[in-house]
Protein backbone atom coordinates (compact mmCIF):
# COMPACT_ATOMS: atom_id res chain seq x y z
CA UNK A 1 0.00 0.00 0.00
CA UNK A 2 0.91 3.73 -1.12
CA UNK A 3 2.11 5.34 3.03
CA UNK A 4 -0.60 8.08 4.16
CA UNK A 5 2.63 10.49 4.08
CA UNK A 6 3.30 10.02 0.21
CA UNK A 7 -0.40 10.02 -0.96
CA UNK A 8 -1.09 13.48 0.55
CA UNK A 9 2.24 15.02 -1.09
CA UNK A 10 0.76 13.95 -4.31
CA UNK A 11 -2.40 14.79 -3.89
CA UNK A 12 -1.09 18.28 -2.27
CA UNK A 13 1.65 18.71 -5.43
CA UNK A 14 -1.22 17.77 -8.18
CA UNK A 15 -3.87 20.66 -6.40
CA UNK A 16 -0.74 23.15 -6.72
CA UNK A 17 -0.52 22.61 -10.15
CA UNK A 18 -3.96 23.14 -10.61
CA UNK A 19 -4.86 26.94 -12.00
CA UNK A 20 -5.77 29.54 -9.80
CA UNK A 21 -9.75 29.14 -10.96
CA UNK A 22 -9.71 25.84 -9.88
CA UNK A 23 -8.32 25.95 -6.78
CA UNK A 24 -11.27 28.41 -5.96
CA UNK A 25 -14.10 26.73 -7.15
CA UNK A 26 -12.74 23.51 -4.92
CA UNK A 27 -12.13 25.78 -1.91
CA UNK A 28 -16.34 27.49 -2.71
CA UNK A 29 -17.67 23.83 -3.42
CA UNK A 30 -15.86 22.52 0.01
CA UNK A 31 -17.55 25.23 2.15
CA UNK A 32 -21.32 25.05 -0.03
CA UNK A 33 -21.80 21.16 -0.08
CA UNK A 34 -22.69 19.22 2.75
CA UNK A 35 -20.26 16.07 3.37
CA UNK A 36 -23.76 13.82 2.97
CA UNK A 37 -24.51 15.45 -0.44
CA UNK A 38 -24.31 13.40 -3.21
CA UNK A 39 -21.69 13.64 -6.55
CA UNK A 40 -24.98 15.04 -8.95
CA UNK A 41 -25.65 17.84 -6.95
CA UNK A 42 -22.21 19.31 -6.10
CA UNK A 43 -21.79 18.45 -10.29
CA UNK A 44 -25.06 20.60 -10.74
CA UNK A 45 -23.66 23.39 -9.19
CA UNK A 46 -20.03 23.37 -10.70
CA UNK A 47 -19.03 23.41 -14.46
CA UNK A 48 -16.97 20.17 -15.28
CA UNK A 49 -13.11 21.08 -15.15
CA UNK A 50 -11.08 20.34 -18.19
CA UNK A 51 -7.70 19.45 -17.45
CA UNK A 52 -5.26 20.49 -20.48
CA UNK A 53 -1.63 20.75 -20.39
CA UNK A 54 -0.49 25.05 -21.00
CA UNK A 55 2.84 26.42 -21.17
CA UNK A 56 3.66 29.22 -19.01
CA UNK A 57 4.68 32.39 -20.33
CA UNK A 58 7.68 33.73 -18.16
CA UNK A 59 10.23 36.56 -18.45
CA UNK A 60 12.93 34.22 -16.25
CA UNK A 61 15.80 32.96 -18.08
CA UNK A 62 15.07 28.74 -18.29
CA UNK A 63 17.47 27.03 -16.13
CA UNK A 64 19.53 24.69 -17.91
CA UNK A 65 21.13 21.62 -16.26
CA UNK A 66 24.33 23.09 -15.53
CA UNK A 67 22.63 25.39 -13.17
CA UNK A 68 20.19 23.12 -11.44
CA UNK A 69 23.19 21.02 -11.15
CA UNK A 70 25.35 23.53 -9.88
CA UNK A 71 29.42 22.21 -10.04
CA UNK A 72 32.04 22.55 -7.48
CA UNK A 73 35.13 23.91 -8.36
CA UNK A 74 38.00 21.05 -7.56
CA UNK A 75 40.84 20.49 -9.00
CA UNK A 76 39.18 18.24 -11.72
CA UNK A 77 36.22 20.01 -13.58
CA UNK A 78 34.53 19.12 -16.27
CA UNK A 79 35.36 22.05 -18.58
CA UNK A 80 39.25 21.08 -18.22
CA UNK A 81 38.78 17.40 -18.75
CA UNK A 82 37.09 18.42 -21.81
CA UNK A 83 39.67 20.45 -22.52
CA UNK A 84 42.01 17.64 -21.63
CA UNK A 85 39.64 15.32 -24.14
CA UNK A 86 40.06 18.35 -27.08
CA UNK A 87 43.96 17.96 -26.96
CA UNK A 88 43.99 14.12 -27.14
CA UNK A 89 41.39 13.67 -29.53
CA UNK A 90 43.64 16.45 -32.18
CA UNK A 91 45.82 13.54 -32.14
CA UNK A 92 44.48 9.99 -30.54
CA UNK A 93 41.01 8.91 -31.95
CA UNK A 94 41.09 5.97 -30.10
CA UNK A 95 39.73 7.58 -26.63
CA UNK A 96 37.54 4.70 -24.56
CA UNK A 97 36.19 7.23 -22.22
CA UNK A 98 35.56 5.88 -18.29
CA UNK A 99 32.27 3.96 -17.35
CA UNK A 100 29.75 5.85 -16.59
CA UNK A 101 31.21 8.61 -18.30
CA UNK A 102 28.01 10.83 -19.16
CA UNK A 103 27.82 11.89 -15.50
CA UNK A 104 30.62 13.58 -15.72
CA UNK A 105 29.14 16.39 -17.98
CA UNK A 106 26.11 18.32 -16.91
CA UNK A 107 25.34 19.94 -20.22
CA UNK A 108 24.71 18.57 -23.72
CA UNK A 109 27.23 20.46 -25.11
CA UNK A 110 30.17 19.28 -22.86
CA UNK A 111 28.95 15.50 -23.62
CA UNK A 112 28.72 16.18 -27.28
CA UNK A 113 32.17 17.31 -27.23
CA UNK A 114 33.58 14.03 -25.68
CA UNK A 115 32.82 12.20 -29.09
CA UNK A 116 35.04 15.09 -31.16
CA UNK A 117 37.46 12.70 -32.90
CA UNK A 118 36.62 9.96 -31.14
CA UNK A 119 35.99 5.94 -32.70
CA UNK A 120 33.25 5.65 -29.36
CA UNK A 121 29.78 4.91 -31.87
CA UNK A 122 31.46 6.01 -34.93
CA UNK A 123 29.12 5.29 -37.69
CA UNK A 124 31.45 6.30 -40.66
CA UNK A 125 35.20 7.44 -41.37
CA UNK A 126 36.35 10.15 -43.32
CA UNK A 127 40.21 9.45 -45.19
CA UNK A 128 40.90 13.09 -45.65
CA UNK A 129 44.24 14.76 -47.28
CA UNK A 130 45.77 13.78 -50.41
CA UNK A 131 47.38 10.81 -51.29
CA UNK A 132 50.47 10.52 -48.75
CA UNK A 133 49.54 12.74 -46.29
CA UNK A 134 46.37 11.14 -45.28
CA UNK A 135 44.77 10.96 -42.32
CA UNK A 136 41.54 8.89 -40.80
CA UNK A 137 39.01 10.68 -38.78
CA UNK A 138 36.08 9.28 -36.88
CA UNK A 139 32.46 11.12 -37.45
CA UNK A 140 28.67 10.10 -36.19
CA UNK A 141 26.94 10.73 -39.15
CA UNK A 142 23.52 11.89 -36.29
CA UNK A 143 26.20 15.17 -35.32
CA UNK A 144 27.84 16.15 -38.24
CA UNK A 145 24.25 16.41 -39.86
CA UNK A 146 22.98 18.68 -37.20
CA UNK A 147 25.79 20.76 -38.16
CA UNK A 148 26.14 21.28 -41.94
CA UNK A 149 23.32 20.64 -44.76
CA UNK A 150 26.26 19.12 -47.09
CA UNK A 151 26.67 16.53 -44.09
CA UNK A 152 22.82 15.86 -43.73
CA UNK A 153 22.12 15.56 -47.60
CA UNK A 154 25.26 13.06 -47.83
CA UNK A 155 23.82 10.58 -44.94
CA UNK A 156 19.83 11.54 -44.98
CA UNK A 157 19.26 12.75 -48.51
CA UNK A 158 17.56 11.37 -51.22
CA UNK A 159 21.03 10.35 -52.91
CA UNK A 160 22.66 9.16 -49.77
CA UNK A 161 24.87 6.49 -49.75
CA UNK A 162 25.77 3.73 -47.33
CA UNK A 163 29.55 4.21 -46.72
CA UNK A 164 31.56 3.28 -43.98
CA UNK A 165 34.64 5.20 -45.23
CA UNK A 166 34.53 8.87 -47.21
CA UNK A 167 37.54 10.18 -48.99
CA UNK A 168 38.22 13.59 -49.31
CA UNK A 169 41.48 14.58 -51.21
CA UNK A 170 41.26 18.21 -51.61
CA UNK A 171 40.86 19.46 -47.77
CA UNK A 172 43.73 19.50 -45.36
CA UNK A 173 43.21 17.17 -42.50
CA UNK A 174 44.06 20.01 -39.82
CA UNK A 175 41.54 22.28 -41.28
CA UNK A 176 38.99 19.58 -41.39
CA UNK A 177 39.33 18.64 -37.98
CA UNK A 178 38.91 22.67 -36.51
CA UNK A 179 35.75 22.32 -38.90
CA UNK A 180 34.73 18.74 -36.68
CA UNK A 181 35.53 20.78 -33.58
CA UNK A 182 33.24 23.40 -33.94
CA UNK A 183 30.52 21.08 -35.19
CA UNK A 184 30.87 18.89 -32.23
CA UNK A 185 32.27 21.33 -29.47
CA UNK A 186 31.22 24.50 -30.73
CA UNK A 187 34.24 25.80 -30.74
CA UNK A 188 36.25 28.13 -33.30
CA UNK A 189 39.95 27.38 -33.15
CA UNK A 190 42.22 28.94 -35.81
CA UNK A 191 46.03 29.12 -36.73
CA UNK A 192 47.59 31.60 -39.17
CA UNK A 193 48.90 28.55 -41.27
CA UNK A 194 45.82 26.83 -41.54
CA UNK A 195 42.82 29.64 -41.55
CA UNK A 196 42.46 29.50 -45.70
CA UNK A 197 42.31 26.21 -45.93
CA UNK A 198 39.43 26.10 -42.58
CA UNK A 199 38.16 28.72 -44.33
CA UNK A 200 38.11 26.45 -47.96
CA UNK A 201 36.38 23.49 -45.27
CA UNK A 202 33.76 25.96 -44.26
CA UNK A 203 32.70 26.80 -47.55
CA UNK A 204 32.68 23.31 -49.24
CA UNK A 205 30.33 21.91 -46.62
CA UNK A 206 28.24 25.11 -45.94
CA UNK A 207 29.33 25.90 -42.51
CA UNK A 208 28.72 30.07 -42.71
CA UNK A 209 29.78 31.25 -38.91
CA UNK A 210 33.00 29.51 -39.32
CA UNK A 211 33.43 30.25 -42.75
CA UNK A 212 32.55 34.20 -41.42
CA UNK A 213 35.48 33.47 -38.36
CA UNK A 214 37.39 32.47 -40.49
CA UNK A 215 37.11 35.60 -42.81
CA UNK A 216 36.87 38.03 -39.35
CA UNK A 217 40.89 35.94 -39.14
CA UNK A 218 41.71 37.01 -42.09
CA UNK A 219 40.87 40.64 -42.25
CA UNK A 220 42.24 41.23 -38.45
CA UNK A 221 45.80 39.85 -39.51
CA UNK A 222 45.93 40.90 -42.96
CA UNK A 223 48.82 43.10 -44.10
CA UNK A 224 51.09 44.17 -46.97
CA UNK A 225 52.54 40.70 -46.70
CA UNK A 226 49.67 38.46 -47.26
CA UNK A 227 47.53 40.75 -49.04
CA UNK A 228 47.99 39.76 -52.83
CA UNK A 229 47.60 35.94 -51.57
CA UNK A 230 44.27 36.81 -49.52
CA UNK A 231 43.27 39.17 -52.86
CA UNK A 232 44.04 35.67 -54.90
CA UNK A 233 41.66 33.54 -52.29
CA UNK A 234 39.22 36.15 -51.02
CA UNK A 235 38.06 36.33 -54.94
CA UNK A 236 37.99 32.01 -55.06
CA UNK A 237 35.65 31.90 -52.00
CA UNK A 238 33.57 34.83 -53.18
CA UNK A 239 34.29 36.93 -50.24
CA UNK A 240 33.77 39.88 -51.53
CA UNK A 241 34.27 42.06 -47.97
CA UNK A 242 37.47 40.39 -47.52
CA UNK A 243 38.20 41.74 -51.81
CA UNK A 244 37.73 45.07 -50.59
CA UNK A 245 40.02 44.82 -47.56
CA UNK A 246 42.35 43.63 -49.55
CA UNK A 247 42.80 46.54 -51.76
CA UNK A 248 42.79 48.74 -49.61
CA UNK A 249 45.81 47.34 -48.26
CA UNK A 250 47.53 46.77 -51.80
CA UNK A 251 46.50 50.46 -52.81
CA UNK A 252 48.09 52.17 -49.77
CA UNK A 253 50.74 49.64 -49.42
CA UNK A 254 51.41 49.06 -52.92
CA UNK A 255 55.31 48.78 -53.03
CA UNK A 256 55.41 46.68 -50.07
CA UNK A 257 52.77 44.58 -51.31
CA UNK A 258 54.45 43.92 -54.56
CA UNK A 259 57.81 43.18 -53.16
CA UNK A 260 56.56 40.45 -50.79
CA UNK A 261 56.94 36.84 -51.60
CA UNK A 262 53.37 36.50 -51.47
CA UNK A 263 53.13 38.40 -54.58
CA UNK A 264 55.24 35.43 -56.83
CA UNK A 265 52.13 32.73 -55.60
CA UNK A 266 49.12 34.63 -57.02
CA UNK A 267 47.22 32.85 -60.23
CA UNK A 268 47.38 35.04 -63.43
CA UNK A 269 44.35 36.34 -63.08
CA UNK A 270 44.79 38.20 -59.82
CA UNK A 271 48.30 39.49 -61.50
CA UNK A 272 46.30 41.09 -64.24
CA UNK A 273 43.88 42.84 -61.98
CA UNK A 274 46.18 44.42 -59.77
CA UNK A 275 48.63 45.35 -62.99
CA UNK A 276 45.13 47.05 -64.18
CA UNK A 277 44.56 48.57 -60.82
CA UNK A 278 44.10 52.48 -61.11
CA UNK A 279 44.51 53.71 -57.70
CA UNK A 280 47.95 51.78 -57.17
CA UNK A 281 50.23 53.54 -55.00
CA UNK A 282 53.51 52.50 -56.69
CA UNK A 283 56.42 53.41 -58.71
CA UNK A 284 55.75 51.96 -62.25
CA UNK A 285 59.23 50.13 -62.14
CA UNK A 286 58.58 48.72 -59.03
CA UNK A 287 55.35 47.24 -60.70
CA UNK A 288 57.45 46.16 -63.65
CA UNK A 289 60.22 44.15 -61.15
CA UNK A 290 57.53 42.39 -59.54
CA UNK A 291 55.60 41.22 -62.55
CA UNK A 292 59.60 40.17 -63.59
CA UNK A 293 59.56 38.49 -60.08
CA UNK A 294 56.31 36.72 -60.52
CA UNK A 295 57.35 35.57 -63.91
CA UNK A 296 60.21 33.74 -62.83
CA UNK A 297 58.40 31.56 -60.22
CA UNK A 298 55.42 30.81 -63.02
CA UNK A 299 58.50 29.31 -64.90
CA UNK A 300 59.23 27.40 -62.14
CA UNK A 301 55.17 26.58 -61.50
CA UNK A 302 55.70 25.32 -65.30
CA UNK A 303 58.64 23.45 -65.54
CA UNK A 304 60.18 25.95 -67.95
CA UNK A 305 63.80 26.99 -68.54
CA UNK A 306 64.23 30.39 -66.71
CA UNK A 307 65.06 32.25 -69.99
CA UNK A 308 63.63 35.85 -71.12
CA UNK A 309 61.47 34.51 -73.56
CA UNK A 310 59.87 32.13 -71.10
CA UNK A 311 59.30 34.75 -68.90
CA UNK A 312 58.05 37.16 -71.10
CA UNK A 313 55.63 34.02 -72.76
CA UNK A 314 53.99 33.54 -69.39
CA UNK A 315 53.47 37.52 -68.52
CA UNK A 316 51.61 37.23 -72.00
CA UNK A 317 49.42 40.41 -72.66
CA UNK A 318 49.53 41.05 -68.81
CA UNK A 319 53.10 42.76 -69.89
CA UNK A 320 51.47 45.67 -71.67
CA UNK A 321 49.31 46.20 -68.08
CA UNK A 322 52.70 47.86 -67.11
CA UNK A 323 52.70 51.43 -67.45
CA UNK A 324 56.44 51.59 -69.04
CA UNK A 325 56.17 55.10 -70.55
CA UNK A 326 54.74 56.54 -67.63
CA UNK A 327 58.08 55.07 -65.68
CA UNK A 328 60.73 58.04 -64.72
CA UNK A 329 63.39 58.45 -67.87
CA UNK A 330 66.27 57.32 -65.81
CA UNK A 331 64.36 54.40 -64.25
CA UNK A 332 63.52 53.11 -67.68
CA UNK A 333 66.88 53.15 -69.18
CA UNK A 334 68.60 51.74 -66.40
CA UNK A 335 65.70 49.02 -65.66
CA UNK A 336 62.93 48.08 -68.33
CA UNK A 337 65.40 48.91 -71.34
CA UNK A 338 68.00 46.92 -70.25
CA UNK A 339 66.41 43.94 -68.78
CA UNK A 340 65.65 42.26 -71.97
CA UNK A 341 62.14 41.61 -71.55
CA UNK A 342 61.24 44.33 -74.19
CA UNK A 343 61.88 43.85 -77.75
CA UNK A 344 64.22 46.04 -79.70
CA UNK A 345 61.61 47.58 -81.59
CA UNK A 346 59.65 47.84 -78.12
CA UNK A 347 62.44 49.86 -76.50
CA UNK A 348 63.50 52.46 -79.50
CA UNK A 349 59.19 53.32 -79.58
CA UNK A 350 59.58 54.27 -75.80
CA UNK A 351 62.63 56.34 -75.73
CA UNK A 352 60.95 57.91 -78.35
CA UNK A 353 57.89 58.45 -76.69
CA UNK A 354 60.06 60.13 -73.77
CA UNK A 355 62.11 62.35 -76.43
CA UNK A 356 60.05 63.00 -80.09
CA UNK A 357 57.72 65.54 -80.06
CA UNK A 358 55.15 63.24 -82.85
CA UNK A 359 55.11 60.04 -80.39
CA UNK A 360 55.23 56.91 -81.59
CA UNK A 361 51.52 54.50 -81.10
CA UNK A 362 52.66 51.91 -78.11
CA UNK A 363 51.00 48.46 -76.93
CA UNK A 364 51.44 49.56 -73.02
CA UNK A 365 48.91 51.62 -71.61
CA UNK A 366 50.57 55.24 -71.30
CA UNK A 367 48.98 57.44 -69.23
CA UNK A 368 50.12 57.30 -65.20
CA UNK A 369 47.83 55.78 -62.31
CA UNK A 370 45.96 57.69 -60.85
CA UNK A 371 46.98 56.45 -57.50
CA UNK A 372 45.46 57.51 -53.53
CA UNK A 373 45.21 61.43 -52.68
CA UNK A 374 46.35 61.40 -49.08
CA UNK A 375 44.30 63.07 -46.37
CA UNK A 376 45.20 65.58 -43.66
CA UNK A 377 43.93 65.65 -40.35
CA UNK A 378 44.77 68.79 -38.83
CA UNK A 379 44.56 69.00 -35.18
CA UNK A 380 45.14 72.67 -34.13
CA UNK A 381 42.75 75.43 -34.56
CA UNK A 382 45.66 78.24 -34.91
CA UNK A 383 48.81 78.40 -35.25
CA UNK A 384 51.64 81.30 -33.36
CA UNK A 385 55.30 82.13 -32.96
CA UNK A 386 57.04 83.69 -29.80
CA UNK A 387 60.02 85.03 -29.04
CA UNK A 388 60.71 82.12 -26.70
CA UNK A 389 59.79 79.23 -28.59
CA UNK A 390 59.50 76.68 -30.31
CA UNK A 391 62.68 75.68 -30.46
CA UNK A 392 64.89 72.70 -30.95
CA UNK A 393 67.82 70.65 -29.42
CA UNK A 394 67.77 67.50 -30.02
CA UNK A 395 64.21 66.66 -27.39
CA UNK A 396 61.37 64.65 -28.38
CA UNK A 397 58.18 66.35 -30.02
CA UNK A 398 55.38 63.56 -29.35
CA UNK A 399 51.91 62.77 -29.48
CA UNK A 400 49.80 60.28 -29.20
CA UNK A 401 46.50 59.19 -31.41
CA UNK A 402 43.72 56.53 -32.26
CA UNK A 403 41.30 56.37 -35.30
CA UNK A 404 38.35 54.40 -35.19
CA UNK A 405 39.39 52.99 -38.93
CA UNK A 406 42.23 51.03 -40.63
CA UNK A 407 44.55 53.98 -42.20
CA UNK A 408 47.61 53.99 -43.46
CA UNK A 409 50.21 56.97 -41.98
CA UNK A 410 52.34 58.02 -45.19
CA UNK A 411 54.23 60.98 -43.08
CA UNK A 412 52.84 64.39 -40.81
CA UNK A 413 53.05 67.74 -41.46
CA UNK A 414 55.31 70.06 -39.60
CA UNK A 415 55.63 73.31 -38.68
CA UNK A 416 58.39 75.37 -40.03
CA UNK A 417 60.93 78.40 -39.22
CA UNK A 418 59.20 81.57 -38.21
CA UNK A 419 62.21 83.52 -38.85
CA UNK A 420 62.32 83.22 -42.80
CA UNK A 421 63.07 79.96 -45.28
CA UNK A 422 65.02 77.86 -43.65
CA UNK A 423 66.14 73.44 -43.59
CA UNK A 424 65.30 71.30 -41.36
CA UNK A 425 66.52 67.90 -40.63
CA UNK A 426 63.51 65.62 -39.18
CA UNK A 427 63.52 62.29 -38.09
CA UNK A 428 59.81 60.36 -37.48
CA UNK A 429 58.69 57.73 -36.37
CA UNK A 430 55.85 55.70 -35.22
CA UNK A 431 55.59 53.23 -32.49
CA UNK A 432 52.26 50.94 -30.68
CA UNK A 433 52.98 50.19 -27.07
CA UNK A 434 57.06 50.67 -27.47
CA UNK A 435 57.53 48.97 -31.20
CA UNK A 436 58.75 50.78 -33.57
CA UNK A 437 56.46 50.39 -36.94
CA UNK A 438 58.30 52.91 -39.13
CA UNK A 439 60.45 56.19 -39.06
CA UNK A 440 62.49 58.29 -41.23
CA UNK A 441 65.13 60.70 -41.44
CA UNK A 442 64.75 63.32 -44.05
CA UNK A 443 64.77 66.51 -44.67
CA UNK A 444 61.79 69.49 -45.76
CA UNK A 445 62.40 73.59 -46.46
CA UNK A 446 60.20 75.70 -45.17
CA UNK A 447 59.51 79.05 -46.95
CA UNK A 448 59.05 81.19 -43.17
CA UNK A 449 55.23 81.23 -43.78
CA UNK A 450 52.87 79.61 -41.26
CA UNK A 451 52.17 76.23 -43.68
CA UNK A 452 52.56 73.15 -42.54
CA UNK A 453 55.41 71.14 -44.87
CA UNK A 454 55.03 66.72 -45.44
CA UNK A 455 57.17 64.37 -44.20
CA UNK A 456 57.57 60.65 -45.80
CA UNK A 457 57.61 57.50 -44.19
CA UNK A 458 59.75 55.25 -46.62
CA UNK A 459 56.17 53.11 -47.07
CA UNK A 460 52.76 53.66 -45.63
CA UNK A 461 52.43 52.43 -42.25
CA UNK A 462 49.16 50.43 -41.73
CA UNK A 463 47.18 51.06 -38.55
CA UNK A 464 44.33 49.62 -36.25
CA UNK A 465 41.61 51.16 -35.26
CA UNK A 466 40.73 51.30 -31.49
CA UNK A 467 44.25 51.35 -30.50
CA UNK A 468 46.68 54.38 -29.38
CA UNK A 469 49.78 54.80 -31.17
CA UNK A 470 52.69 57.24 -30.48
CA UNK A 471 54.13 60.01 -33.04
CA UNK A 472 56.96 61.34 -32.54
CA UNK A 473 59.86 63.82 -34.21
CA UNK A 474 63.36 65.05 -33.43
CA UNK A 475 64.11 68.56 -35.66
CA UNK A 476 67.31 69.72 -36.16
CA UNK A 477 67.02 73.45 -37.37
CA UNK A 478 66.28 76.98 -36.88
CA UNK A 479 66.12 77.50 -33.01
CA UNK A 480 62.35 79.33 -33.73
CA UNK A 481 59.06 78.14 -35.44
CA UNK A 482 55.39 78.49 -35.33
CA UNK A 483 53.89 75.77 -32.97
CA UNK A 484 49.99 75.14 -32.87
CA UNK A 485 47.59 76.02 -30.23
CA UNK A 486 43.94 75.58 -29.20
CA UNK A 487 44.31 71.64 -30.02
CA UNK A 488 41.74 69.35 -30.33
CA UNK A 489 41.35 66.00 -28.47
CA UNK A 490 39.13 64.58 -31.32
CA UNK A 491 38.81 65.49 -35.05
CA UNK A 492 36.76 64.05 -37.65
CA UNK A 493 38.79 63.67 -40.81
CA UNK A 494 36.57 62.42 -43.66
CA UNK A 495 35.34 59.24 -42.36
CA UNK A 496 37.53 59.03 -40.06
CA UNK A 497 37.63 59.97 -36.55
CA UNK A 498 40.88 60.67 -34.73
CA UNK A 499 41.33 60.83 -31.15
CA UNK A 500 44.58 62.83 -29.57
CA UNK A 501 46.55 62.55 -26.07
CA UNK A 502 49.45 63.35 -24.43
CA UNK A 503 52.57 61.45 -24.96
CA UNK A 504 55.16 60.67 -22.23
CA UNK A 505 57.80 60.95 -24.69
CA UNK A 506 57.39 64.23 -25.39
CA UNK A 507 60.29 65.94 -23.71
CA UNK A 508 59.88 69.27 -26.13
CA UNK A 509 56.62 70.63 -24.50
CA UNK A 510 54.45 69.32 -27.27
CA UNK A 511 50.65 68.15 -26.43
CA UNK A 512 47.13 67.77 -27.14
CA UNK A 513 46.75 71.61 -26.62
CA UNK A 514 49.65 73.06 -28.61
CA UNK A 515 53.01 72.53 -30.19
CA UNK A 516 54.57 70.43 -33.17
CA UNK A 517 52.69 67.66 -35.05
CA UNK A 518 50.03 69.50 -36.07
CA UNK A 519 48.95 67.05 -38.93
CA UNK A 520 48.56 63.31 -39.72
CA UNK A 521 49.16 62.66 -43.62
CA UNK A 522 47.01 59.01 -44.38
CA UNK A 523 45.39 56.81 -46.54
CA UNK A 524 42.03 55.64 -46.07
Amino acid sequence: MVDDKERNMKCLTFFLMLPETVKNRSKKSSKKTNPSSSSSNSSSKLPPVCYEIITLKTKKKKKMAADIFPRKKPASSSSSTVQQHHQQNLSNNNLIPAPNWQGLYPTIRERNAVMFNNDLMADVHFVVGPPGGTQRLPGHKYVLAVGSSVFHAMFYGELAEDKDEIRIPDVDPAAFLAMLKYIYCDEIDLAADTVLATLYAAKKYIVPHLARACVNFLETSLSAKNACVLLSQSCLFEEPDLTQRCWEVIDAQAELALKSEGFCDIDFQTLESILRRETLNAKEIVVFEAALNWAEVECQRQDLALSIENKRKVLGKALYLIRIPTMALDDFANGAAQSGVLTLNETNDIFLWYTAAKKPELQFVSKARKGLVPQRCHRFQSCAYRSNQWRYRGRCDSIQFAVDKRVFIAGFGLYGSSCGSAEYSAKIELKRQGVVLGQNLSKYFSDGSSSTFPVWFEYPVQIEPDTFYTASVILDGNELSYFGQEGMTEVQCGKVTVQFQCSSDSTNGTGVQGGQIPELIFYA
